[in-house]
């Protein structure tokens, strides 16, 4: 974090300096969690969903927190007033604290923001295009999946002066959500994956996702970039909601039918694009990747170290974000060749000494991204001759749509000839139920009551060879169940994710 006074943040947050508070004193870090606080913090007493972090500032303050960004004065054990900036609301105060910090950065150094979101992918793509980044220049992002009105500027504030890029994730549960996001940190290129079912219950709608999404486009100025995803019918249409310059991404020649025409009236300046798509033995994605005016540009060939055919949309996506930040084609490849998942349990594989595979999709879950999970299972299976076991859990925040889409993700399990099927959880009973009408039955399929019992079921009855995908929502739980059945063999490769807060936020990422 930059260093900052206490009448900084005071300043940049419309705050008020309790008595003890020093104006000059700084903070050069922030945290939501007392547990991180060292001398030099700001500890964010951010009230939370089961805990008000207001309640951890005498444990913030013993392990040397320097000054409290505070709703209300406490007092120590002596009864004097914690340093403190006091705020009416602090998550507000974080935003404008955050955007003051990006604006405080960019007059020091020629800083790039980039905005990521779109319905599933926002995390991996993330990840992707700051590993590549990275080959450039300081570059900050996400721990895990920090998107919303808190993990926005957590992740600000952990950019310094000399950040050249500066990768944001935004999430939504509502419209205005991306808008408020943008406006905090003012992106110069935005990236939207695309738009799916997913939480269309909280936003009214799949169209309502869609407006939602494309909030992040209407944002970025006249000089900046919009890369749009040119097989998401929603997506291809956000360009007319920007006046930024548009870079396509796509998976498929066919998806570009009119890129030539778009680069040659300037519509778009640049596009990236994966051809002669297929995968290994083990669904590792393998293709051409071109970056450059229309279908045209010389391709560079690229063999991913992720799971999934599905993958190869965020890659490409990645490599045009790095594209239109200025990094020339031949690094972008060659960032991209053989980079795996660094943050946890997505499509996250351990291979068990005992022949066992597990892969690890349980942080979060919506109907497409179930269905490319299920697919990647599937294609697996066929082409080793593994068993292959599903095991789901709920998918959450579908509203009305709950029953019909875990009963549609029932359906395509039995059609794709997956073997197993374990289903999780009464929340996910639709699922089951549809499987049994579709034809599954016997040993095929089971349905365990919670977590434990699916663990139980599956240590009595995986064998050496079997390839089993456990994937849910995070609230459903499923995660610590694929952790403890990797454990069960191997160390679990990939990144762990911090809690969001101790103050009690939720862990998972908006959609």
């Amino acid at each position: 974090m930059i260093e900052l006074s206490a009448s900084d943040i005071a300043g940049a947050t419309g705050g008020t300096l309790s008595a003890t508070a020093s104006p000059g004193s700084t903070v050069d870090a922030a945290t939501t969690d007392s547990r991180e606080a060292a001398p030099g913090a700001l500890f964010i007493a951010k009230p939370g969903e089961r805990v008000d972090g207001h309640d951890f500032i005498p444990a913030a303050r013993a392990a040397g927190a320097t000054l409290v960004l505070a709703e209300r004065e406490t007092l120590d054990a002596e009864g004097r007033p914690d340093p403190a900036v006091i705020v009416d609301d602090v998550v507000l105060a974080m935003g404008r604290l955050a955007s003051h910090v990006v604006q405080r950065i960019r007059e020091h150094s020629p800083t790039t923001v980039i905005g990521i979101t779109g319905s599933a992918g926002k995390t991996t793509t993330k990840d992707l295009l700051a590993g590549v980044l990275a080959t450039d220049g300081p570059t900050v992002a996400p721990q895990g999946s920090y998107n919303g009105e808190v993990g926005v500027p957590l992740t600000v504030f952990r950019a310094a002066l000399d950040t050249r890029y500066l990768v944001v994730e935004m999430g939504a549960d509502r419209i205005g959500n991306i808008e408020y996001l943008a406006s905090m940190v003012k992106p110069d290129i935005g990236v939207v994956l695309m738009v799916g079912s997913a939480h269309a219950g909280s936003f009214g709608g799949v169209e309502n996702i869609a407006r939602t999404k494309g909030e992040l486009v209407e944002a970025l100025p006249a000089d900046g970039v919009a890369v749009l995803n040119r097989d998401d019918a929603r997506v291809a249409a956000m360009a007319g909601r920007t006046g930024a310059r548009v870079a396509w991404f796509a998976t498929e020649d066919a998806a570009f039918p009119l890129v030539d025409a778009d680069v040659a009236s300037g519509a778009a300046a640049f596009s990236a694009l994966t051809t002669g798509l297929t995968t290994t033995e083990d669904e590792r994605p393998a293709f051409e990747l071109r970056l450059g005016a229309g279908t045209a540009a010389e391709g560079h060939p690229v063999v991913s170290g992720l799971i999934g055919r599905h993958h190869a949309a965020n890659i490409a996506a990645a490599a045009a974000a790095a594209f239109a930040a200025g990094l020339p084609a031949e690094r972008i490849a060659a960032a991209l060749d053989g980079t795996g998942p660094t943050s946890r349990r997505r499509m996250e594989r351990t291979d068990r000494p005992d022949g066992v595979t597990i892969i690890n999709d349980a942080y979060n879950a919506n109907p497409e991204s179930m269905r490319a999970a299920l697919r990647t299972l599937a294609m697996i299976g066929r082409s080793t001759g593994r068993r292959t076991w599903a095991v789901l859990g709920e998918m959450l925040e579908l509203g009305e749509a709950r029953i019909a889409e875990h009963t549609a993700i029932g359906t395509a399990v039995v059609r794709l000839n997956i073997d197993q099927l374990v289903v999780v959880g009464r929340g996910a009973r639709p699922l089951y139920t549809s499987a049994v009408n579709e034809g599954s039955w016997g040993e095929e399929i089971d349905f365990a009551e919670d977590v434990e019992a699916a663990r139980e079921l599956l240590e009595r009855r995986l064998a050496p060879g079997d390839v089993v995908l456990v994937k849910s929502s995070n609230g459903a739980g499923l995660g610590e169940l694929g952790d403890r059945l990797a454990a069960a063999g191997a160390a679990t490769a990939g990144a762990a994710d911090g809690e969001l807060a101790r103050t009690g936020d939720r862990t998972e990422g908006r959609p």
